[in-house]
């Protein structure tokens, strides 16, 4: 499209038209901005840059399905908190940068999208695990892995209990 207004630019009985060929550009633009924000996002308050792969790696669709439904379970955290942030300090990660990780897990819910360790300012980890197993007994959010780190707590959506 730029190619068309420097076209019209370039023409002098064209001047007319320069301002809204502008507005249409920038209208175009923003658009174009506003989708690849919608985009990105996973959920009401989470988006994918918070869960991506740390090498850049690119998502397969079945990863990013899982990181779907992570999220909705999060949104019932961040609810159950009073919405206080949750900080992700890793979530999805390539198999290729999981194997640069010391002592991470060859089959690791991260691998799949299904897992993240997080922070909850003002909560321990102990203390956000305590409720995850209340939010899990009500059915509220999905059963599966929660390991208890002196500094962040991993949550994760296996289908199966996994405590550690």
């Amino acid at each position: 499209m730029l190619w068309v207004l420097l076209f019209l630019v370039a023409r002098k009985d064209s001047v007319k038209l320069i301002g809204p060929l502008l507005i249409t550009l920038l209208g175009v633009g923003a658009w174009l901005k506003f989708r690849q924000r919608m985009n990105n996002r996973l959920s009401k308050n989470f988006n994918f840059s918070e869960f991506a792969s740390k090498d850049g790696a690119e998502p397969t669709p079945d990863v990013l399905e899982n990181l779907r439904k992570l999220t909705r379970n999060l949104e019932v955290i961040r609810a159950h908190f009073g919405n206080v942030p949750i900080k992700i300090n890793s979530g999805w990660r390539s198999p290729a940068y999981n194997k640069t990780i010391p002592n991470a897990a060859t089959n690791s819910q991260h691998v799949k999208g299904k897992a993240a360790d997080i922070v909850i300012k003002g909560f321990t980890p102990r203390q956000i695990a305590a409720e995850l197993e209340k939010l899990i007994e009500a059915k509220k959010i999905s059963q599966g892995g929660i390991g208890v780190y002196p500094n962040f707590l991993h949550y994760d959506i296996r289908g199966k209990k996994a405590r550690w």
